[in-house]
């Protein structure tokens, strides 16, 4: 079979403290990173990933955390020297590294660019430095304005702020305020989510009072007419980008593209290529375990399931805001298309899909009730 695009997650686990919102595998500092020893490991559970890649090259690259921009330049230059000698970049690849505005971190941006690193993702999260403080942010609004025209000024391809909403005790005008803040640095992409409470967390555990439903409906609808208008299109459901600006890699995501996972706690999703068989795979999560020279790297991996392929393939590519052509599905599933007609035409009665001759568009009523759209593939 034609295999999808082949992208790499690689995750760095450290931080210098825990978000009490944060359920991703994140570990607050403690002394030195071991940054020479780690690098060695990812390049390592790179090599034993190699069988996976059959004859791609890598599409994109996004490191993430944790917080990567506390590993230095120079450890960006030996991993990713290591990648294009083990596999292999195509041709404008987009490598993207995940960054907190800390003064340390921002310091280092041009040091990523001559690493090869060409487009950055900066947490910002809220404008407000009371919001920060309760998000337990480390960072203050001005150093993330500082950040984006450090961002500006190092040679970048592109750049993304991230931005929250949704905050605890936070109103309408104090979340469009924020955006606007965000839009007024004029990053090329802006990523703008709303707060959940995730389980595991400190929020988890002692939940904030966070704004009413009617609250975040009005945020929803009038920021996103504030992106509009100043030129960003949504064309995920977070993701906001000028022409030209979306993030490959999480589009590679979403249409149900390959992605090796390196480093500790790494998923990957890897299809092959004579059987067509989707395996999904997950890295040792802690790293102590993850640097034991006496295990694996690999925790497990396990097969997408016949009967569960419907829901991953629909559940992916209806986050996006484009239409789904329709011979995707079974070029990436080997599902038949009769085999999701009843669904599909449920899906077209209701109003949450529009059919067309040669795609599927996901309707605005699609968008608002996407739960109820991804529930008919279940």
């Amino acid at each position: 079979m034609n295999l999808p695009p082949l992208s790499l997650y690689v995750h760095v686990p450290w931080c210098v403290q825990k978000c009490p919102y944060c359920d991703f595998n994140s570990h607050g500092q403690k002394g030195e990173i071991p940054e020479k020893e780690y690098v060695q490991h990812l390049i390592d559970d790179l090599k034993a990933d190699l069988h996976l890649v059959q004859g791609r090259k890598i599409h994109s690259i996004f490191i993430g955390g944790g917080t990567p921009s506390l590993l230095t330049g120079e450890a960006y230059v030996n991993l990713l020297q290591a990648v294009d000698s083990l596999i292999g970049l195509s041709d404008n690849c987009e490598i993207t590294l995940e960054a907190n505005p800390g003064t340390v971190e921002t310091g280092r941006f041009k040091e990523y660019v001559a690493a090869g690193i060409n487009r950055i993702s900066i947490g910002v999260q809220s404008m407000q430095n009371d919001k920060l403080k309760a998000l337990g942010r480390i960072h203050g609004a001005d150093e993330a304005i500082y950040a984006a025209t450090q961002a500006h000024e190092a040679g970048l391809n592109s750049f993304n702020l991230d931005l929250m909403h949704g905050l605890p005790g936070q109103s309408l005008d104090d979340a469009l305020d924020d955006l606007k803040k965000i839009i007024a640095l004029n990053p090329p992409h802006i990523s703008w989510y709303q707060l959940t409470i995730e389980a595991n967390t400190a929020f988890a555990s002692k939940p904030p009072t966070l704004p009413p439903d009617d609250t975040l409906w009005d945020i929803q609808e009038q920021g996103q007419a504030l992106l509009s208008a100043a030129g960003y299109q949504q064309y995920e459901i977070s993701g906001y980008a000028k022409a030209g600006f979306q993030c490959q890699h999480n589009l590679n995501y979403w249409r149900f593209g390959d992605y090796l996972g390196i480093g500790c706690g790494a998923h990957g999703k890897i299809t092959d290529a004579t059987s067509g068989l989707i395996t999904r795979t997950m890295k040792v999560k802690h790293p102590r375990g993850y640097m034991d020279l006496s295990k694996p790297y690999l925790f497990k991996q396990w097969p997408v399931e016949q009967d569960d392929l419907p829901f991953e393939f629909f559940m992916n590519r209806f986050r996006l805001f484009e239409a789904c052509p329709k011979n995707d599905l079974h070029a990436l599933t080997k599902l038949s298309l009769q085999s999701q007609s009843d669904a599909l035409n449920q899906a077209i009665n209701k109003g949450l899909l529009v059919d067309m001759d040669t795609h599927w568009q996901v309707s605005q009523k699609g968008h608002r009730f996407l739960n109820d759209l991804l529930e008919l593939f279940v």
